[in-house]
Parts: structure tokens; sequence; C-alpha cells
């Protein structure tokens, strides 16, 4: 028998804490929450994602009344710079939440189907994206999805 420990890097940082870029990109995240459609479950998902030649494309959640048919605030976003700016690579994303009460304390972290899409894109330009999931009591800076999905499901896994 072999025990095998994971390490997982994550640093949680006071908003004032983050470089000029990393606080626009979830200031932009947590706008694009008013763009969500949420009328069922009422939890608006804004997300933003820093293109390599620094332009910024955001996305918002898509409920549906047929719940698979929705989709997320990171998956919109990632999907629309791919459809429009294939050439550039994703450096960094930033998620934001809120409820009917406001923004969320803790950070939200993407659901597994949206870390699999970020570390897809993660393999297809070479390159960590920084994930960066925004709290009102403080950012989770994580440098690659890696570190959100450890065991992961990638090309080689299939040979």
């Amino acid at each position: 028998m072999k025990n095998i420990q994971l390490e997982i890097n994550i640093l949680h940082m006071a908003l004032e804490e983050l470089e000029a870029n990393d606080l626009e990109l979830v200031q932009s995240a947590i706008k694009a929450t008013d763009n969500s459609y949420a009328k069922y479950s009422h939890f608006r998902v804004g997300s933003a994602l820093r293109l390599a030649d620094g332009s910024v494309v955001i996305g918002a959640n898509q409920e549906n009344a047929v719940f698979p048919l929705g989709l997320c605030a990171e998956r919109t976003a990632i999907f629309a710079a791919q459809a429009q700016r294939p050439d550039q690579p994703i450096t960094a994303i930033a998620i934001a939440a809120r409820n009917d009460n406001g923004l969320m304390t803790t950070p939200v972290s993407p659901c597994g189907s949206c870390r699999q899409v970020i570390l897809e894109i993660e393999e297809r330009y070479h390159q960590p994206i920084k994930v960066l999931l925004y709290g009102t009591n403080g950012v989770y800076v994580v440098n690659t999805v890696r570190d959100l999905l450890p065991l992961c499901f990638i090309d080689e896994s299939m040979r």
C-alpha cells in the first residue's frame, strides 16, 4: 500500500491586496452577476476572464426551466472567448456570486464541469490559468485550476 498526499496552494487575500489587473477582473465578475438569469435558484454567478492581450470577457449563469439546459457563468465566458478570440489564451478567471441577500461572504468555487472546461483550456494553450474566487470576506487566489481538480482527466489519460 502506498499513501499519496496531495498539496493544494490557495492564497486568501483581502480585495485591496490584489494587483490592479486582478482587482479589475474581480470587479468585472461582481458586475457580471447583474447579467445572470437566475429565475429559479436566485443564485447569480458572474465571471470575468482575462485574455493574453489584456482584454476581458464576462459571463453570467443562465438558467432554464429544464435545469440541465442552463449554463454556468464560467463556461459562458470561456465559450464566448473561444468562439470570438481562439487565438488568445485565457490567463485568469474571476468568479463572484450573490443571492437575494447580497454577495456571498465565502468565495464560491466552480462546479466540476467548469473545472474540467478550465483545465481543458489550460491544456490547449499549455499555460496555467489563475483562478480568483471572490467573497466579501476575501479572495481565494489559485495559480492553476489543477489545484482545484488535482486528480484530473486530460487527453493524456486516454493514452
